[in-house]
């Protein structure tokens, strides 16, 4: 759709004097007196209104209709029309999130799985260009949400996710595995994995340090992060006397998470709090740009004539019937 503009918009000022003349019309108009007065009119009662009546109040309307349009054509109003070669170093993402019981410990705020779900979120709506997929994992391992452009569909299945969806566990190696492939068969120029999990490998079939190795001869890059504080963490507890805090301990594999990260040309980070998690998604975000090369052609087509020949053929017209049909008679 072509965009319309104005070389010299300042000129359109000038169409504030239509709505003065009109009022000075009407004004002047209920003013008028008759030449002739008469002491009745009964004379005249049978006699309709001539057409030319009706009709004496388009000379006026077409002459300020032809000023407006000339106005306008002073302005300049142009169209362009537009083109643009746009070249994208695509990335494809696939975020492996853990899913296990321990993701509800709440050293982060709400809970470690909450946090962990918003942030990624917010790392979606600033990567438009890029295909995101979702692979969920605890005791086993799931694809929520393939490789996608759509990212409001990928946004609310984010909102879905639940611990306790899949078996419990912390299969690290099943989860890396099979965003591998998902990943695998991608022509992006950029492959790359974000693993978030909060525990140690303790289910699933896939040994991490294999699934790091077939990552690498995909050309996958694959960053770890740790979610969780050090030492202890406050984990929800059912008892008889309902939901209760207590402190469990904090156990992240680190070293398995940073020679992941390490295999694969990545980097390992550990989060232990929400803010640190932003940071990290940023930092990931400035590592795995996208760029963007957009050449733009722009062309501008005048379009003040048909208006200035529209306006001519109203004066014309104004004129004609002012000196013919609607012509008036002055003493």
């Amino acid at each position: 759709m072509e965009q319309i503009t104005f070389a010299h918009p300042d000129f359109l000022y000038g169409l504030i004097a239509v709505p003065l003349a009109i009022i000075w019309y009407i004004f002047r108009h209920n003013k008028q007196q008759a030449y002739l007065q008469f002491s009745d009119t009964s004379l005249f009662s049978g006699y309709s209104k001539s057409w030319k009546v009706y009709f004496r109040h388009s000379l006026f309307a077409l002459r300020w209709l032809a000023i407006s349009l000339l106005i306008v054509s002073i302005a300049r109003p142009q169209t362009s029309s537009s083109k643009q070669n746009m070249t994208i170093e695509g990335i494809d993402i696939i975020i492996s999130l853990d899913v296990s019981g321990s993701m509800l410990a709440r050293d982060l705020k709400p809970d470690r799985l909450e946090a962990s779900k918003d942030v990624a979120i917010e790392f979606i709506k600033n990567r438009p260009n890029d295909r995101i997929g979702l692979v969920i994992f605890s005791g086993e391992t799931f694809t929520q949400v393939p490789l996608t452009t759509d990212h409001s569909v990928l946004r609310n299945m984010f909102t879905d996710i639940k611990s306790g969806m899949i078996e419990d566990g912390t299969a690290i190696g099943d989860g890396l595995a099979t965003a591998v492939s998902r990943l695998r068969d991608s022509k992006a120029i950029s492959k790359v994995v974000i693993l978030l999990t909060d525990g140690v490998n303790n289910a699933g079939s896939v040994d991490p340090m294999t699934a790091a190795e077939i990552a690498k001869v995909f050309g996958i890059r694959v960053y770890t992060v740790g979610v969780g504080s050090y030492g202890t963490a406050p984990y929800p507890v059912q008892t008889p006397f309902g939901i209760q805090l207590r402190d469990m301990k904090v156990e992240i594999d680190e070293a398995l998470l940073q020679n992941i990260a390490n295999q694969t040309d990545g980097r390992y980070f550990r989060a232990t709090s929400n803010k640190k998690l932003e940071e990290i998604y940023q930092e990931i975000d400035q590592l795995e740009r996208s760029k963007i090369d957009v050449t733009e052609f722009k062309r501008k087509h005048e379009e003040f004539f048909p208006l200035v020949v529209l306006a001519l053929g109203l004066l014309l017209l104004e004129f004609l019937l002012r000196q013919t049909l609607l012509r008036s008679v002055t003493a």
